[in-house]
């Protein structure tokens, strides 16, 4: 079975990967200035952002994450293809 990949799919996913980044380097700021109060809340903004984007994609696409971190619709569409990390 073959997920059929749109524009919306392509401009979700990259939506998603800079949020992500985002993430990762608020991360690592954070690691060595946990004091920074703005920084804070600018992480909590983008992981806020990144739920919404992400339960936006799978309700349309179907899971981004195995092992119970995303929910499924009926039938499992854990089989469709291609996952997220493929295109």
């Amino acid at each position: 079975m073959s997920t059929k990949m749109d524009n919306y799919y392509y401009e979700k996913l990259e939506e998603l990967q800079q949020l992500d980044f985002g993430l990762v380097e608020l991360t690592l700021y954070l690691d060595t200035h946990p004091n920074d109060l703005q920084a804070l809340q600018q992480f909590n903004q983008l992981a806020q952002q990144r739920q919404q984007c992400a339960h936006q994609f799978e309700m349309r696409y179907g899971p981004l994450l195995q092992y119970g971190h995303s929910l499924s619709r009926y039938p499992w569409q854990w089989v469709d293809t291609p996952w997220p990390w493929q295109v």
